[in-house]
């Protein structure tokens, strides 16, 4: 469960920077020098990962994991 909640924890930090970059706290210049922050498009592939991740990982806490095990014979012919 600790695992879950830092993804979630984090997922809401990059929703907040999204946010932020959103509303133009991306980037800006003083005296001819310019500063950017963020790159809008790392962020949002950032959120997409983790949404993935807290999915995968509540989907191994409902004992529905990606990973199958199948039992299998081997046969000589």
């Amino acid at each position: 469960m600790a695992r879950i909640d830092e993804l979630r924890t984090r997922l809401s930090q990059y929703v907040a920077c999204e946010s932020a970059i959103l509303s133009g706290a991306q980037s800006y210049s003083i005296a001819g020098r310019s500063l950017t922050r963020a790159n809008l498009s790392e962020i949002s592939s950032m959120i997409r990962y983790l949404e993935n991740e807290i999915a995968a990982e509540e989907a191994k806490s409902r004992g529905q994991g990606r990973n199958k095990v199948f039992g299998v014979i081997p046969r000589d012919f």
